[in-house]
């Protein structure tokens, strides 16, 4: 049965035990983030400059969130929702004042007991964060006061409208993420000679120092009023995109897709090595992930060793182009080495893939991680030593020569139009396999195996066609990689590249093109991968961290990912789909025995 979140009602007292509760989890978590390190390492970024830091909004978030949680209900189907009142404000304002108490006690701990051997982050600088430097007498009764009021506000949330609660999220994300995204928004305003509108926004001495008060008041004004001047016109050309017919949805993809390449191809030329690193990076993993998407999201199989994959198209690449290969080393062009980075796939694709085959799920992601691991080993081993080098891999690899242009690592412009080349390839593969007989297949065996074969589909060739084209993807990426970087070593293909490969697929959305490309945006362009860095630099040791958390927030609350395809969508949602039908079957037929005859 479909739920929707409604705000408690004044008509009942309030549920203390509830609000404790939830009072409990937020103190807990303010704790824990603060143990953990991310207020004090986070710290030296400024989001508005001289009151809001990104350590302390790392903080400020979570009794705002709790207040709000405290105080949000189920509501079940055809149950009247009953009115907010007084009730609901002492409930958020008791779960963001057990928090501040949970604060105070971290300080009084950490004032009065030394135990920094077990607890690292246990310091004098977290001491001083938490107090603003001015000592336990105002720390405390400060925490205590911005605490109760977040959570009062959280809880204020449900009983404004939902206009108001619209402007509020433009204006708190917008001046957030205009904030975070300094340097972005620098590098742009400088290649259109916008530097007085930036020098206008941002705090500049010594650097990035975030927005003035000014700016910061100013933009929020004009967040607000988006949503006013829009008037739902955003919403409703959504809901017209979806209900329109397909031929009709399908040319506002394809000019939507245009739009997006004319960006992709005009952006670089104008934005420094920076960013356009940035993009270079994100443009691998999002053609890794376009290959697990048709893998996982499409054929439904869980391939954690899909980085032997991304190995044997670097290690191919290297052997057939640099100067330096321990073996064999002719030094071809890149475009013949592709042809047989491409046969080496293939033959990879099938000697995983034909062995497990016959297995499904758990057992499935088991096996084909520990092929992932046993390929990372070949190439690290001395067995192997004297053909792919070792620890020490494989250096020297020539760039990329096409014409008078040269695609290297020391020119990030370069490379990111070569990445954005295969990206463009892989989409249009994926997109034309999707909607093919052979991509029906494989939607088919993924739903569910058994009818699928029933209906004559051969599911062992479509599995293994599913492993050699996710395959073929994620070599080019490797191919790219050993030519942009100038070598390849065995530590760049570790299993953890797996895991992040498929945490951008399921945040993104399983088996829709644009949902990875949404998902390697926000996650490697603002987090980074394994080893490349993302936006946010000041993440790099926390990025697991912030991926596991994010992983299970998805899971819990949006399993389909942040651009989910219609088809998987329905099939994570059937239940609430059949009961919305039957209710609404049900409602016409009340409908027709009480009509007039």
């Amino acid at each position: 049965m479909t739920a929707t979140l409604a705000p408690s009602g004044s008509s009942v007292a309030l549920d203390w035990r509830r609000a404790l509760l939830w009072g409990g989890i937020c103190a807990l978590s303010l704790v824990s983030v603060s143990l953990i390190g991310l207020p004090v390492g986070m710290n030296k970024r400024i989001l508005i400059e001289p009151v809001l830091s990104l350590g302390y909004l790392f903080l400020l978030w979570i009794p705002l969130v709790f207040g709000y949680v405290a105080t949000t209900v189920v509501v079940l189907e055809g149950v009247e929702a009953r009115k907010s009142g007084v009730a609901d404000l002492l409930a958020g304002l008791t779960a963001g004042l057990m928090g501040g108490i949970g604060l105070t006690l971290l300080m009084v701990g950490l004032d009065t007991v030394n135990i920094r051997k077990p607890l690292v982050n246990w310091s004098p600088q977290l001491f001083r964060l938490l107090t603003f430097e001015r000592g336990l007498e105002f720390g405390i009764p400060v925490w205590l006061g911005i605490c109760a009021g977040l959570g009062l506000v959280g809880a204020v949330l449900h009983q404004l409208p939902a206009v108001a609660r619209r402007v509020m999220s433009w204006v708190l994300f917008g001046v957030m993420a205009v904030a975070i995204l300094e340097a972005v928004i620098d590098d742009l305003a400088e290649g259109f000679h916008l530097e007085w509108l930036t020098d206008a926004l941002y705090y500049k001495k010594g650097g990035t120092e975030g927005l003035t008060v000014t700016s910061a008041v100013v933009l929020a004004l004009v967040l607000a009023a988006l949503p006013v001047v829009t008037g739902g016109r955003v919403k409703a050309a959504v809901d017209h995109y979806r209900d329109a017919p397909s031929e009709d949805r399908r040319r506002t993809s394809l000019v939507l897709f245009g739009a997006i390449a004319v960006a992709c191809v005009g952006l670089p030329m104008i934005l420094g090595g920076i960013v356009n690193e940035l993009l270079a990076n994100v443009g691998l993993f999002l053609l890794l992930a376009l290959g697990l998407n048709i893998v996982v999201g499409l054929a439904g199989l869980l391939d954690l060793g899909y980085v032997a994959f991304f190995a044997v198209g670097g290690y191919t690449t290297s052997v057939l182009t640099s100067s330096n290969s321990p073996f064999f080393a002719p030094e071809w062009h890149f475009g013949i080495a592709l042809l047989f980075v491409v046969v080496m796939a293939a033959v990879a694709g099938l000697l995983i893939g034909a062995p497990v085959i016959r297995m499904r799920g758990d057992y499935l992601a088991i096996v084909t991680l520990g092929f992932g691991e046993i390929v990372r080993l070949l190439f690290l081993s001395d067995w192997l030593k004297p053909y792919f080098g070792g620890s020490q891999g494989i250096t020297k690899v020539n760039p990329v020569d096409i014409g008078p242009f040269k695609v290297q690592g020391s020119d990030p412009r370069s490379v990111f139009y070569l990445v954005l080349f295969f990206c463009a390839l892989a989409i249009y593969v994926s997109w034309r396999l999707q909607g093919s007989r052979l991509g029906r297949a494989w939607m088919a065996t993924r739903e569910d195996e058994q009818v699928a074969e029933a209906m004559g589909i051969n599911t062992v060739n479509a599995k293994l066609m599913a492993f050699v084209v996710g395959a073929t993807m994620a070599a080019f990426s490797g191919a790219v990689l050993a030519a942009k970087v100038g070598s390849v070593f065995p530590k760049s293909f570790e299993i953890l590249v797996s895991i992040i490969i498929l945490v951008v697929v399921i945040v993104g959305g399983m088996g829709n093109i644009a949902g990875v490309m949404v998902g390697s945006l926000v996650l490697i362009g603002i987090l980074g991968g394994p080893r490349q860095p993302g936006l946010l630099q000041e993440f790099q040791s926390y990025k697991l961290l912030i991926y596991g958390a994010l992983l299970v927030f998805m899971m819990l609350k949006r399993p389909e990912g942040l651009v989910p395809s219609a088809r998987r969508s329905r099939e994570l949602h059937q239940d609430e789909y059949l009961q919305d039908a039957w209710l609404g079957d049900e409602a016409e037929t009340e409908g027709d025995q009480g009509a007039p005859s």
